[in-house]
């Protein structure tokens, strides 16, 4: 392989790029590859994906729907569930889920899967990406092995390969695929170098290079890591806080007026999103194959993922105030998203203190602005479309967990017999009699 005239063909915008996976990650960062001026195939197993990208038809919300309809219409764009058309792309990144399996294990089958398709139809002096948040170890000891295998065609010599981890935040006004930083760890210096000149070509960011795969996939593991032991301290501290009067939110205001040395995280009824809960699982079960336990970690999730139980816990003791069981009450949820302002509910813990509550005989509503229905453990459940005085007024309690800026709380606390606060919301509230706060 030559690194120059790969360089060189990416420079003219001669590269002919595939997306596998078009989700929160695939469909933006095509979107961007497109934008940029190289023509852009995105592949996904989902027919109705497939299908709306090819109408011109937006349902990520980091993508602007102008911007995907012209791009379509341009010829930039195009969509398919056909892996055959591989053998067409120069540059292949694979954006695909990584969930955790119901031993919460890892589950790498999305990626097992892409990488074989992919091995069928990859033709020489390709480049491919693993962009999928995953175990540090994954492009180098399963990926590499797959596509050699399946292409006949030998890692460094005929194709490169490499990881780049995502960093998508959605709903993020600030920080989006175009300008959020990238980090590049290829299998050999050509391969890093080919692909970090791939994505200074699209991404008006810096992009830095490191110095193989593991490191890359150990970085972004790191990320997300750091957040979920932070947010599993503040978690943890709540409680305490609680147990002793003080406001856990008071306390993180006056620290962060510190001006070096903290970081404010903040507490709430557990965690969402595909990456915060779930890839310290794929840390801490890479770290038992070498026999080492990752104990602050652990820790950390243990009580991140215990916060559904006692914000359902604090509920009850609310109600038991009113001389209520939680067995029969009405419960209204605000709030199924895993984040203001967004309709992405994976991973929400709304849904599992949603579960909990109803185990324990509870009546559950919900009312979301931004998701209307949700699919969970096979059911599909409809929120209410309007926040009614009628709908406040019948609830015994009001769970705030979900922090949507377009929720009238005034209304709220004007007609909630209670209400138990758990993303601090309704801090600006005058009226605090009937607001409990997490």
């Amino acid at each position: 392989m030559q690194k120059e005239s790969l360089i060189q063909k990416i420079e003219k915008y001669h590269v002919l790029v595939g997306v596998i996976g078009l989700g929160y990650v695939g469909l933006p960062l095509a979107v961007e590859k497109a934008r940029a001026g190289f023509k852009t195939t995105g592949f996904d197993v989902q027919q109705k994906k497939v299908d709306m990208v090819n109408q011109g038809i937006n349902y990520i919300g980091d993508v602007v729907q102008e911007d995907l309809a012209s791009l379509v219409k341009n010829g930039m764009l195009r969509a398919t569930s056909d892996f055959s058309f591989v053998k067409d792309c120069d540059f292949i990144a694979i954006c695909v889920p990584t969930p955790l399996d119901e031993h919460q294990q890892p589950d790498i089958t999305y990626v097992r899967d892409s990488v074989m398709e992919i091995a069928k139809y990859l033709k020489k002096d390709s480049i491919v990406v693993l962009e999928s948040t995953t175990y540090p170890g994954t492009t180098e000891e399963l990926v590499k092995p797959l596509l050699e295998e399946g292409s006949g065609l030998v890692c460094g010599e005929d194709f490169y390969l490499g990881f780049s981890p995502e960093r998508v935040d959605p709903g993020n006004l600030l920080y989006k695929t175009k300008n959020t930083p990238k980090v590049v760890g290829g299998i050999g210096k050509d391969a890093t170098e080919v692909i970090a000149a791939m994505y200074r070509a699209v991404l008006s960011s810096d992009v830095t290079e490191v110095s193989s795969p593991a490191v890359a996939e150990m970085e972004k593991i790191l990320e997300n890591t750091y957040r979920n032991v932070n947010i599993g301290l503040v978690n943890e501290l709540a409680q305490l806080c609680h147990e002793m009067g003080i406001s856990i939110w008071e306390v993180i205001d006056a620290a962060k007026t510190k001006p070096y040395g903290f970081q404010a995280f903040y507490p709430g009824p557990g965690l969402g999103g595909h990456c915060i809960p779930l890839d310290p699982y794929y840390l801490s079960w890479k770290a038992r194959e070498y026999g080492f336990h990752t104990s602050m970690i652990e820790s950390s999730m243990m009580i991140n993922d215990r916060m559904p139980e006692y914000t359902v816990e604090r509920a009850s003791k609310i109600l038991n105030r009113f001389k209520k069981a939680l067995n029969g009450s009405k419960i209204l949820m605000l709030g199924v998203a895993y984040k203001q302002d967004i309709d992405d509910y994976r991973e929400s813990p709304a849904l599992n203190v949603i579960d909990i509550l109803e185990k324990q005989g509870a009546v559950v509503t919900y009312h979301d602005p931004w998701v209307a229905e949700y699919h969970h453990k096979g059911k599909v459940v409809k929120g209410e479309k309007e926040l009614s005085v009628s709908l406040l007024e019948e609830a015994d309690l009001v769970i705030i967990t979900t922090a949507h800026s377009s929720v009238d709380y005034d209304l709220v606390q004007k007609h909630a017999k209670a209400i138990f606060d758990t993303k601090n919301v309704m801090k600006a509230i005058a009226g605090r009699d009937n607001i409990e706060v997490l």
